[in-house]
């Protein structure tokens, strides 16, 4: 009776997980098959979810060289690469100094950038649109670069600032004894004990800054500068669109952030449990 019981829950277990991976695969399943489709085939009601009848490979190829979707997909993994370096190196020593040093000011440093994960971007879009425009920066790579380092480095603090509370002080009193300084300390033995935390708050900066939108289409003018989601959004015509070919560039889109997660999934994993333990 007990063996019996226990293979249901595990039956039941494995059905929840069978679902649920299910619901989370087939709307990418549903955007691949959805790219090789025509118009006709989308919007038929007999094939929505199905395979296409025809494969219509030329809506990739139209995607990357018939718009500009290459020089956008350029633009954002430009604008994505630095936005992850720069807010986790800078959030990291911040992160490193709330926690791990005693200073009078540490508190409302702390709090300032707790602030900085309640306003709404929206809310600041008016005021950064101005001062971006005054010091003759937007519309440029630095126009849209700048506020993608400043709102990744809050949530990249909190972040980080898990894993930091976790360490023991005993490292650092060590690595002091032996001679290591403040700088060499932080970066040969500090960071690498907490690279499940730099994978976990990359791949959040990562994501934020590849799928912006709202700065991207409000303060940058010229096709140059522009990211891969304002450049998908301009496939959408006036009088008509082909579906299949912005299909095809959300998959281009979608792709870079499954192989980031693939190559960095191990670490992630990690910090479930290394930021969690304390002492």
């Amino acid at each position: 009776m007990k063996m019996s019981a226990m293979k249901l829950k595990k039956t039941l277990i494995y059905l929840f997980l069978a679902v649920f991976t299910f619901v989370q695969i087939f709307p990418f399943y549903w955007l691949v098959t959805f790219s090789f489709k025509s118009n006709t085939e989308i919007f038929d009601s007999n094939n929505l979810v199905g395979l296409p009848k025809v494969w219509h490979f030329g809506n990739y190829s139209k995607a990357l060289m018939g718009g500009e979707i290459l020089r956008y997909l350029l633009n954002s993994v430009f604008y994505a690469a630095v936005t992850v370096v720069v807010s986790t190196l800078l959030a990291s020593m911040v992160a490193y100094a709330i926690n791990r040093m005693y200073w009078k000011a540490k508190g409302i440093v702390a709090a300032i950038f707790s602030l900085g994960i309640m306003i709404p971007v929206q809310a600041t879009l008016l005021p950064l649109f101005q001062g971006l425009d005054r010091l003759g920066i937007r519309g440029g790579y630095l126009g849209l670069m700048l506020p993608y380092i400043t709102f990744a480095m809050p949530m990249t603090v909190m972040i980080l600032s898990g894993f930091f509370k976790a360490l023991p002080r005993e490292i650092e009193e060590a690595a002091c004894i032996d001679g290591c300084n403040i700088f060499n300390m932080f970066f040969r033995i500090i960071l690498p004990m907490i690279r499940p935390g730099i994978a976990t708050s990359c791949i959040f900066a990562f994501l934020n800054t590849w799928n912006e939108l709202l700065f991207a289409n409000t303060f940058v003018d010229s096709s140059q500068y522009k990211t891969l989601p304002v450049g998908i959004m301009s496939f959408v015509g006036e009088h008509s669109t082909n579906w299949g070919i912005i299909g095809a560039g959300m998959v281009i889109a979608t792709l870079p952030t499954v192989v980031i997660y693939l190559l960095l999934s191990k670490q992630v994993q990690e910090s479930f449990t290394v930021g969690a333990v304390k002492g």
